[in-house]
């Protein structure tokens, strides 16, 4: 096993186990491991600290894996902790009121690079790192032991596989090709789910706890869904008795699924509205059109990728906010996501503020949304914590 040096001075966040050590500092490489290859790390002193993936094309150019010697990362070791995250998602599919779920979450299931989620009998598997690209074979075959799925569809398509130096990769890794639309259900409401299509790895569970939370809110209520995709909110909302929902995407797809998943739960005839549009000119357009609202949902997209791009990322969430809370009827209710992991709650907060400022408003934080326990957030390694959300009530 190849030996990797760190410099003097970096050790710290190795020996607190977080799992990234950046190229910058690292010292010496005494050999040329292929990417993807396990290596071992030292100290400058030349002690053990850690096992780990390596490659030269990423600025994580370590992800770290074990920090005990003797313990040998062989087959058995990834096996284990596919295992161990798998039953720890047991309690949420026991119910038989949901059927996915996440249930491999990268780094904060100790497995970088590997993420995997459950739709009914059918997994979708994202694998981000060039290591993790090597142990494929052994994780599609312990997914395949443990749950017997009827596909395993592979959608490594993300743009982290470039910063690793691979091509995107997409297709069956076993099974049979899954249906154009996989019926799951969440919260005891159904979804068709395009596995190959649709975005990320096929379906937002990440808001499943938080749609259910919010829909709480909305018996007998007009209300908006923003960046609704295939109807998560919309959907809860119409369950827990909503007056109306209008629904707004960019995406036809989207929209057509959204569709399609109302008449799937029998709420076609509710009433409801899809518009196709992109939802800052729309929000604008119910404002000239003196459209009102009493509770709106706005989930955008990640817009801070990196810290780097907070700054910009901050006048987007600003921009997208003030809008809103013209169009809510005073005492309105505004639930509002931000899924960057370089966005803290207490900027967040800020930004609100902000808006609310702008629109001329007063806002009152009733509710604090995060993501739910199938993406958990290891204690080592707190960017795992991406999402969170609040629920305002604006006067």
């Amino acid at each position: 096993m190849i030996d990797v040096i760190l410099k003097k001075g970096k050790e710290k966040a190795v020996q607190h186990r977080h799992p990234w050590v950046f190229s910058g500092a690292i010292e010496k490489v005494k050999g040329k491991p292929e990417n993807g290859e396990i290596v071992k790390l030292l100290n400058a002193k030349g002690e053990f600290m850690a096992y780990g993936f390596y490659n030269d094309q990423s600025r994580v150019a370590l992800r770290l894996l074990e920090w005990d010697e003797a313990v040998a990362v062989d087959e058995a070791w990834w096996r284990a902790k596919v295992g161990v995250a798998v039953a720890a998602r047991s309690y949420i599919l026991e119910d038989g009121f949901t059927d996915t779920c996440r249930l491999i979450f990268s780094e904060s299931d100790y497995l970088p690079g590997l993420i995997v989620d459950k739709y009914a009998d059918h997994l979708s598997l994202q694998i981000l790192t060039s290591g993790m690209e090597n142990i494929k074979p052994v994780i599609i075959d312990e997914l395949q032991k443990l749950l017997k799925p009827a596909s395993i569809f592979d959608k490594s398509d993300a743009s982290s596989r470039e910063h690793e130096g691979m091509q995107p990769s997409f297709g069956i890794l076993a099974g049979a090709q899954p249906p154009e639309l996989v019926e799951v259900v969440e919260n005891g409401i159904k979804y068709g789910i395009n596995i190959a299509e649709g975005q990320k790895s096929g379906f937002y569970c990440d808001q499943r706890d938080n749609r259910r939370v919010f829909a709480g809110y909305v018996k007998d209520k007009a209300v908006l869904d923003c960046f609704c995709y295939t109807g998560g909110f919309t959907l809860n909302a119409f369950k827990q008795g909503a007056k109306t929902v209008t629904s707004v995407d960019s995406s036809a797809l989207a929209i057509e699924t959204l569709k399609s998943n109302l008449t799937l739960n029998g709420f076609d005839e509710r009433e409801h509205r899809a518009i196709q549009s992109d939802v800052n000119k729309q929000l604008r357009k119910f404002k000239e059109d003196g459209e009102m609202f009493d509770v709106i949902v706005l989930d955008p997209p990640k817009y801070a990728p990196s810290r780097s791009a907070l700054d910009r990322a901050a006048r987007a969430y600003k921009d997208l906010n003030r809008p809103a809370m013209l169009i809510l009827n005073p005492g309105g209710l505004l639930a509002t996501y931000s899924c960057s992991g370089a966005m803290d709650m207490t900027t967040f907060k800020q930004i609100l503020a902000w808006a609310a400022l702008d629109a001329g408003k007063q806002v009152q934080f009733i509710h604090q949304f995060c993501q739910p326990g199938d993406h958990p957030v290891s204690a080592t390694f707190p960017e795992g914590e991406y999402l969170k959300g609040l629920l305002c009530r604006v006067l």
